[in-house]
């Protein structure tokens, strides 16, 4: 599997716990041409230790607000909330920023994983501070069955998660 292959791979399964949307149309998922084993090995590979935000954010043009937050999240317990527009990030302003602006400066972060948003709540500024977290070993269970059920759907009724 190539590297374009697997960061395909690693993208898509991440869609599961850390998802961001844009207005776009939704496609159906591409079947995977590498093997189901491969897969998972490197899904398994890549999201050990990577941290996570767990919110689902898309853009409000200009800007970027919370659409949702996945419960038990970092996001959840950091204190962000649905419909909260991201003003700030890290010291960088939002208000004019796209999903992809907001993609680069979280990516930042993922090192040492603290995260500074100032949001705006209902008209008032918030400022919310918050660790990245690492992924679960049942995250990563989760992604890996997302994957073989979208892209090799004859494997995901015969592979069993990893123990």
């Amino acid at each position: 599997m190539n590297s374009r292959q697997i960061r395909f791979v690693f993208m898509s399964a991440l869609v599961l716990a850390v998802t961001v949307r844009a207005d776009e149309p939704q496609t159906k998922p591409k079947l995977c041409n590498a093997p189901a084993a491969e897969c998972e090995r490197a899904i398994r590979e890549m999201a050990s230790g990577r941290r996570y935000l767990g919110a689902l954010v898309e853009e409000t043009h200009p800007g970027v607000r919370i659409a949702s937050v996945v419960p038990d999240s970092p996001a959840r317990r950091g204190g962000l909330g649905e419909g909260d527009r991201i003003m700030m990030i890290n010291g960088h302003p939002m208000i004019r920023a796209d999903i992809k602006e907001f993609k680069r400066i979280l990516s930042e972060s993922r090192e040492t994983g603290w995260v500074s948003f100032i949001v705006s709540r209902s008209g008032i500024l918030r400022r919310v501070e918050l660790r990245l977290e690492p992924y679960t070993k049942a995250q990563i269970d989760k992604m890996v069955a997302q994957h073989l059920a979208e892209a090799h759907p004859q494997a995901a009724t015969t592979t069993q998660p990893q123990q």
